[in-house]
């Protein structure tokens, strides 16, 4: 394998990082989600703004991007229990969103990128992790189980263009490492 590696997303790196989302999510989730619903992934905007927070990391192998990682604290609505309480570690709980392409995929790129989102996290305080799934997705639920997060019972359904897309939320610990 070529040099593999993980750093700071920049604007420079803004339209291969929706790129690979929008294509990866065109392939990975074209039968969950309706056709229109997958033609409208080019939001710009909103990975300007994360990319220009320093909130996402990319996975690069050699020259190519290959991947990337949106890391945060996590917001309150998404680290809510069922029953709309927050738990004791809201404050410090990060939310995380993984996405490697899947012809780069099972060489290690997504674990490098949640342990370094986690080394950069734990700097900030942040103690958890939580991620959202779809429930079908076998892959990403399996990568999460990989890195030790489990479903921590809390399901939520979303309105994917008039098609119900049920999501799980995993949690695990930033604690994270690569492997010798």
């Amino acid at each position: 394998m070529a040099d593999a590696g993980v750093e700071i997303a920049t604007a420079a790196d803004l339209s291969e990082i929706v790129r690979i989302h929008r294509e990866t999510w065109r392939l990975a989730y074209a039968e969950l989600l309706p056709q229109d619903v997958l033609d409208t992934l080019d939001a710009d905007d909103a990975w300007a703004l994360a990319v220009q927070s320093g909130a996402v990391l990319k996975a690069t192998e050699g020259e190519w991007t290959v991947g990337f990682v949106v890391a945060s604290k996590a917001p309150d609505g998404e680290v809510a229990k069922a029953d709309g309480t927050l738990p004791d570690d809201a404050a410090t709980t990060a939310l995380l969103s993984v996405l490697v392409e899947p012809r780069w995929g099972r060489r290690g790129h997504g674990t490098r990128l949640v342990a370094e989102a986690a080394r950069r996290l734990d700097e900030t305080g942040a103690t958890r992790g939580i991620a959202w799934v779809p429930e079908a997705d076998k892959a990403s639920r399996n990568f999460y189980e990989r890195l030790g997060w489990t479903g921590d019972g809390t399901v939520r359904t979303l309105d994917a263009g008039g098609r119900p897309l049920r999501e799980v939320r995993v949690s695990g610990p930033l604690s994270v490492r690569l492997g010798d």
